[in-house]
């Protein structure tokens, strides 16, 4: 989650009213690995922290109240972050790399993906580029720029892509919308404040925007080395739909459900060991109206088989909203289709 308080109004004020206009320095396109250094070099101006301003107790003062980080992602200045980082704010303000400071607008946010994107004017110092994040594999090195803790600016950290396509049912928490799916698991330390940066591999291209981690286990003790991160593909996709349209609009499918996987599998003697079982069906949904059942297995939409490595949200958010889809169920030993009219999230 986005960490601590920053500066004060005065010297916000005064750095806001001194910057100077940067000159946009491209990243130059590799097409091949390079070391650690110079992809920090290339990629570092396009890193940004994101303060968070809010007004204080209805008065017409704000004080930031939290941070994150962002990335340029093209020359009219905009920059994607974490949903998280942005949320509640009445005013935003970047920092860039050199120490320059930035009003910042909201383009949209989408607290479904946790992802926002924010807008500055001014010359853009730097532009960082996708990657694809579904080539990624484990073993791969990774780095992460940010700014831990809202103090210590484009930090990096190294790591590797521990595994990919994760989606913890750990990170739901009550009162945030966020569902996280496809997740890039790595070991390269991020820490509150980070939230909303980029992962890049050794190509100096952004394979993921990290997110958050897991600090401690169930019993209250320490956990090292396990971060996550939104893959790139998501990040582009919702990039795209909140430039063009300042939202993004998911399919609603109407049920609660847990993943099916051969441990499951052979804990509750399924007949199956892939797919997602239906925990609960809400009335009047799509699935309610199409006969889906509790305790049946979703097997597959569109012919697209649900598995660890095709999670269910992953697949169904592939839909739009008011689309017929064949969706393929397992009730107990019986396998059959029924066709499922999306409605919308």
């Amino acid at each position: 989650a986005a960490g601590g308080a920053a500066g004060g109004d005065a010297a916000l004020a005064a750095g806001l009213a001194a910057q100077p206009r940067t000159t946009r320095t491209p990243i130059p396109v590799e097409g091949q690995t390079q070391d650690a250094v110079q992809v920090v070099q290339q990629v570092s101006p396009a890193v940004v922290t994101v303060i968070n301003r809010r007004t204080v107790d209805g008065s017409e003062r704000e004080q930031a109240t939290g941070s994150g980080t962002g990335f340029f992602v093209d020359g009219e200045g905009r920059i994607v972050t974490n949903n998280h980082v942005v949320e509640g704010g009445d005013d935003f303000v970047v920092i860039l790399a050199n120490g320059d400071l930035r009003r910042a607008q909201a383009v949209g946010t989408d607290p479904i993906s946790d992802l926002a994107v924010l807008q500055v004017e001014g010359d853009v110092p730097a532009v960082a580029r996708f990657g694809d994040s579904d080539a990624l594999l484990p073993g791969e090195t990774v780095l992460a720029i940010g700014s831990p803790l809202g103090a210590f600016t484009n930090t990096v950290t190294e790591g590797i892509v521990s595994a990919t396509g994760r989606t913890p049912e750990e990170f739901e928490q009550p009162g945030r919308e966020a569902v996280y799916a496809n997740l890039i698991q790595h070991d390269a330390a991020i820490n509150p404040g980070n939230s909303g940066g980029p992962l890049f591999n050794l190509a100096g291209e952004v394979v993921g925007v990290n997110t958050i981690g897991v600090p401690v286990d169930e019993q209250g003790g320490p956990v090292q080395g396990l971060f996550f991160a939104i893959p790139a593909s998501t990040v582009q996709k919702v990039l795209e739909s909140i430039v063009e349209d300042g939202e993004v609009v998911y399919p609603f499918f109407g049920v609660g459900d847990a993943p099916v996987n051969p441990r499951v599998a052979a804990q509750e003697d399924l007949a199956v060991d892939y797919g997602t079982m239906v925990d609960t069906v809400e009335p009047n949904s799509p699935a309610d109206d199409a006969g889906i059942e509790e305790d049946d297995i979703i097997l597959a939409i569109d012919g697209q088989r649900i598995d660890e490595q095709n999670p269910f949200v992953e697949v169904l958010f592939s839909f739009e909203p008011g689309q017929t889809v064949t969706v393929s169920v397992q009730r107990e030993d019986e396998t059959f289709e029924v066709d499922v009219m999306l409605g919308e999230r």
